[in-house]
């Protein structure tokens, strides 16, 4: 006799499979209503041309809500957004690539926090630059200018470019101040691949984006993982939108990589879970602890914010003030998740926040229109703090106003 299926008990098994399948993405733990708002102000900053689309993932303690919204491209022809695509995350790449591969060289011995550059770099020396330490590196503390500049420090290649850099002029007096240095961050690079014998971006792939699964992550995105790059102001789709990191050959510690939220989202549950994601440890969780703390030194203050006191761990941001745009910084953290919690952004609009006392991570990815006469990037970190603020109040069962162990605000 043949199997009999009647039409209820089929509607079950489907109704079932669903019901399986809804938590993953759209799930009642976190606050529906929530949601709805943050997908609501996401849609409306498409709408008003702030982007062309975006990706978002939020998630708190194992229960996850990821929707891409807009278009990933125009042209030659119009792409919608989806949530597979991958962006050029821009700064976010000092965090997930740089830092972490500084915290596994910690860890393997081939350098420590305190050693000066000059160390590993004989040639970077000179002028005061022999008291620059890879911990000043990280803490952007070093002095070094913001960014090189390509029209007068003229390079082709990321080894050319390094050498720009052991000529660069120092702003101010290593550890005296906090001033964002993305020339910092390459150079970290440049000593990362002296000690390893490796090119950063091999590194990274196989010590950090190979181990966790992060198949999305790359720095010269080719192939399938190129059609799905959302394209920025760079001259062709795949390139990095920053110039420094382009004209050095598309690999930089910088800003350079490529990666989707579902591939952030991997990441960020590794640090939640102190250096272990599914079985396997990339990093031991006195390392992430020490990475995400504040590192910084005591009345650390930051010119571009009236002087304000800083709080910086290594690489991350924790509380850095943001009073004097575009200097937005820890705006992104928004309104309720504690000071402890640690992120990034990127120029090209990305944000990465992650809050431990809560086990919430936010991931906003998008197109901002770079290169566009409107400056969008006011709209944008006011975006970050509007969908970080959001997040945590979909967060059910958390009391924000009162964590053990959080930090206390600063008084002005």
């Amino acid at each position: 006799m043949k199997p009999f299926f009647s039409l209820t008990a089929l509607m079950a098994l489907a109704l079932a499979a669903f019901a399986e399948e809804l938590p993953q993405k759209h799930s009642n733990a976190l606050r529906a209503e929530k949601l709805a708002e943050l997908d609501s102000i996401i849609q409306q900053a498409v709408n008003d041309s702030t982007m062309l689309g975006a990706s978002v993932w939020i998630e708190s303690r194992g229960v996850a809500y990821h929707k891409a919204y807009g278009l990933r491209a125009l042209k030659p022809a119009a792409e919608p957004m989806t949530e597979d695509t991958l962006f050029d995350v821009a700064s976010i790449t000092k965090v997930v690539a740089a830092a972490s591969a500084a915290m596994l060289c910690i860890e393997r011995g081939l350098f420590m926090l305190d050693d000066p550059v000059a160390q590993h770099m004989p040639e970077f020396n000179g002028e005061g630059r022999d008291k620059i330490t890879l911990r000043h590196l990280l803490l952007h503390t070093s002095g070094l200018p913001v960014n090189l500049n390509p029209k007068t420090q003229l390079f082709t290649t990321h080894r050319e470019a390094i050498a720009q850099i052991c000529h660069t002029k120092l702003l101010f007096e290593p550890g005296s101040r906090f001033a964002y240095s993305s020339v910092g961050t390459m150079l970290l690079g440049g000593v990362i691949e002296r000690v390893t014998s490796r090119t950063f971006d091999e590194f990274c792939t196989t010590e950090i984006f190979r181990p966790l699964h992060m198949t999305d992550s790359v720095f010269r995105p080719a192939g399938t993982l190129l059609k799905r790059v959302a394209p920025s102001s760079a001259p062709e789709r795949g390139l990095a939108d920053d110039t420094v990191a382009r004209l050095a050959g598309g690999v930089a510690a910088h800003a350079s990589l490529f990666t989707s939220t579902s591939d952030l989202a991997r990441f960020a549950r590794m640090m939640l879970n102190l250096g272990e994601l599914d079985g396997v440890r990339l990093l031991k969780p006195e390392t992430v602890r020490l990475m995400t703390s504040v590192q910084s030194p005591a009345g650390l203050t930051s010119p571009d914010a009236e002087n304000l006191p800083v709080r910086r761990a290594l690489g991350w941001d924790i509380d850095t003030p943001y009073r004097t745009p575009p200097h937005h910084y820890s705006l992104s953290r928004g309104a309720l998740f504690p000071i402890g919690s640690y992120g990034h952004t990127g120029w090209t609009g990305q944000m990465l926040w992650i809050d431990p006392f809560s086990r919430t991570f936010v991931i906003f990815l998008c197109n901002r229109y770079t290169d566009s006469a409107k400056d969008t990037r006011p709209a944008v970190y006011q975006l970050h703090h509007r969908i970080s603020t959001l997040a945590a109040e979909a967060v059910p069962n958390f009391d924000f106003k009162n964590v053990p162990g959080a930090l206390p605000a600063h008084v002005d």
